[in-house]
């Protein structure tokens, strides 16, 4: 792969279903059996939180193959002095196009527009396995946590400007976007709107089980 291969331009709203079914094909019985991610990008795009300006998709020969997306959220110290920063994802991929570069470029190229913004720390809540190669780390190392001292593992911190954390203990404030996909009815009605897929299980949703309910402790 060389930058030649792709494009990486803003999304647009003829891409909306082509970006929401590529989710979906990315995402299903990755985590869970079928997923919600598509549904999680439909509902996204009209949140107060979510960040237009990094909604980037990534096209290879004319067709969009990775998407990434951000929404605002917050860290607060133990004086309640507060920080505003970015929460990732989804990051998609279509699976044929994964483990080559493609996800790498397009983060690459969303992390620089996002520090221009004026934002130097991003999270996201993921498998450290696909991210620490990004300059991802562990939530502790941060001294990141949600609150109640509660350190998960699947908790990743990137900053995007050396020293932007200093050590101090921050507790981080999600945007609450992704509250209506608890809705399982409103998942499985937005998702009979694309073609039928079977739903099943897959080894990597015991490795996602692992992580999102692993905590690390002090």
């Amino acid at each position: 792969m060389n930058k030649i291969d792709y494009i990486i331009r803003k999304e647009t709203e003829k891409d909306y279903r082509e970006v929401e079914n590529l989710a979906r094909e990315a995402f299903w019985n990755l985590s869970v059996p079928g997923c919600f991610e598509h549904y999680f990008i439909h509902i996204m795009r009209d949140h107060k939180d979510f960040v237009r300006e990094l909604d980037y998709v990534m096209e290879v020969g004319g067709k969009v193959i990775a998407s990434v997306m951000y929404c605002k959220a917050k860290l607060k110290d133990e004086n309640g002095n507060v920080k505003d920063i970015l929460t990732m994802g989804p990051l998609c991929v279509l699976p044929e196009y994964q483990r080559k570069g493609y996800g790498k470029a397009l983060l690459e190229h969303t992390f620089v527009r996002a520090a221009e913004m004026g934002y130097d720390v991003v999270i996201n809540f993921g498998n450290p396995d696909n991210y620490v190669a990004r300059g991802y780390k562990s939530c502790i190392k941060y001294n990141v946590c949600f609150e109640g001292d509660f350190f998960p593992a699947a908790l990743l911190v990137k900053e995007l400007k050396e020293g932007a954390l200093d050590g101090r203990k921050w507790f981080y404030y999600p945007s609450d976007v992704d509250r209506p996909c608890d809705d399982a009815e409103a998942v499985e009605r937005f998702d009979a709107l694309f073609p039928p897929k079977e739903k099943g299980w897959q080894p990597s949703q015991e490795e996602f089980f692992i992580h999102s309910h692993s905590v690390l402790r002090r």
